[in-house]
């Protein structure tokens, strides 16, 4: 279990779970929701994003909606592991806008991102831009034919 876990009560979770479903909705409708004073939901909320447990409250985009048709996942390797590689990738791939998720691997991939492009031609000015950025052992990319599930929704 992580040590960055914060205890949390059904209250809280019911909060948690409702925002997710839908940010916008009033402090005064969430309060009549679940049953709790506007007050005691207000002070919750507040605790709830000063603790970081809400992170930040966002409008889900379709990406389909905005031209971001493909879905690609890259697989990086590389054979250099030190922090001074590590900072130059890290701020070469996050400053890439299309790069949406990005993580540290265990396994036989080193790196794995998510990009959200236009088409495979979209895809290769990115990986033109992230193969200049660091030397890399290897890049290879799937791309999503169907997403099937998409949650952004942490289970509480």
């Amino acid at each position: 279990m992580s040590t960055n876990f914060k205890k949390i009560d059904e209250n809280d979770r019911n909060i948690l779970k409702a925002l997710q479903q839908d940010a916008s909705l009033s402090l005064e409708s969430l309060a009549a929701k679940l049953s709790l004073s506007t007050n005691a939901c207000w002070r919750r909320v507040k605790r709830l994003e000063a603790e970081g447990i809400i992170a930040r409250r966002v409008a889900i985009v379709e990406p389909e909606a905005v031209g971001l048709s493909m879905t690609a996942f890259v697989a990086v390797r590389t054979n250099d592991h030190s922090d001074k590689w590590l900072e130059k990738f890290a701020a070469a791939a996050s400053s890439i806008e299309e790069v949406v998720e990005f993580y540290r691997m265990a396994g036989e991939v080193d790196y794995l991102l998510k990009l959200l492009v236009r088409d495979v031609a979209d895809y290769d000015r990115v990986y033109k831009k992230l193969i200049k950025a660091v030397p890399l052992s290897d890049v290879s990319a799937t791309f999503a034919m169907e997403r099937i599930k998409y949650e952004t929704a942490v289970p509480l």
